[in-house]
Order: structure tokens, then C-alpha cells, then sequence
């Protein structure tokens, strides 16, 4: 049986105290990321680094039924103000573990024992998808190519997508 690809619906949520979206280019990056696999960002947002902030807009994303899969850029770096995960963490009822580890795995290859500072994170909340990136545009495209364009892609069995279409299966009364 030959299925057809799984379009995600996706929220990006930009964490920056100096970006706007004239110049959101980690944003940018991901939202076109999404478009050329076949998702749709049908959320955008740009939010200042306070931990109530972006709390506000992920939890309001995650009790938004038509929202699948929030991503957000900038915050979780290891600065005073960085707060996207303290912000996003209490929100999770599961997290993916390997998630950070595999995303600083990859970043030391490009840029050295810095790596070690990103607090990247992914997890699952009330059937979405949080994940939770660097703000460089750089590290998005790192991520992406490296984690989640392959996570994102409904062929592949086990990965990120697969858990929405065997949700969608249970919702329905269906077995995989």
C-alpha cells in the first residue's frame, strides 16, 4: 500500500529579546524547513526571554487542537536570561531523553566543546510535539538535517511523525 506523507501542523515560536519578524531568520529557517517537507506553519509568534512569555504561548499552542508540533528557537542557551526550558519542561508529560543528547552530539562536531551549553529539549505534551532549539540559524539547520527533517518524514515508521498517525489510529478505533 502506498501511503501518503503526513502534513504536520506546525506552530514556530521565536524567543529573542532583539528579533523582529523582519529579521527572524532562525524562524525563517524553520518555517521554510517545514514548507519544503510538506508541513504547514499555520502558528508564528516572537516572544521576548521571560519565562511567562513563552510559557503563555506554548501552553496556549498546546491546547490548540488544530497545532501538532510547536517549535521553538532561542532560549536555551546557559545565560542569565535564557529560559525556554525552565519555561516549556513543566509543561511536558514526556520527554525525549535522547532528544538534547543527539542535538549537542551533533553540534560538537561543528563548533567544539561549546556544544556542551545548548539545553535543547524535546518532548510531548497533551499529543503534541514541543521541540525546542538554539536561536543561531546555524543550530536550526543543524537540528533540522541532522534530527528532524528525518523525525518529521511520515515514510519512515519510527520516528516523530509515526506517533501522530498512530494516535490518530487510536482516536479513531483503528490498529496500526
Amino acid at each position: 500500500m502506498n501511503e501518503h506523507p503526513l502534513s504536520l501542523a506546525c506552530a514556530v515560536l521565536t524567543v529573542s529579546n532583539t528579533r523582529t519578524a523582519g529579521d527572524d531568520t532562525s524562524g525563517n529557517y524553520l518555517a521554510e524547513s517545514l514548507a519544503h517537507a510538506g508541513h504547514a506553519c499555520i502558528r508564528r509568534d516572537i516572544v521576548p526571554e521571560n519565562i511567562y512569555q513563552i510559557r503563555r504561548v506554548v501552553s496556549d499552542w498546546i491546547a490548540d487542537p488544530e497545532v501538532q508540533v510547536v517549535f521553538t528557537n532561542g532560549g536555551t542557551g546557559f545565560t542569565q536570561l535564557d529560559a525556554t526550558p525552565e519555561a516549556v519542561s513543566v509543561l511536558l508529560d514526556k520527554e525525549v531523553i535522547g532528544f538534547g543528547e543527539l542535538f549537542r552530539h551533533l553540534s560538537f562536531a561543528e563548533i567544539g566543546a561549546s556544544a556542551i551549553q545548548s539545553r535543547a529539549l524535546a518532548g510531548y505534551a497533551n499529543d503534541t510535539l514541543i521541540v525546542c532549539l538554539p536561536g543561531s540559524t546555524s543550530a536550526c539547520r543543524t537540528a533540522w538535517d541532522g534530527i528532524l527533517r528525518e523525525q518529521m518524514d511520515s515514510a519512515n515508521s519510527c520516528n516523530f511523525a509515526a506517533q501522530f498517525k498512530r494516535t490518530a489510529l487510536a482516536h479513531k478505533g483503528g490498529s496500526q
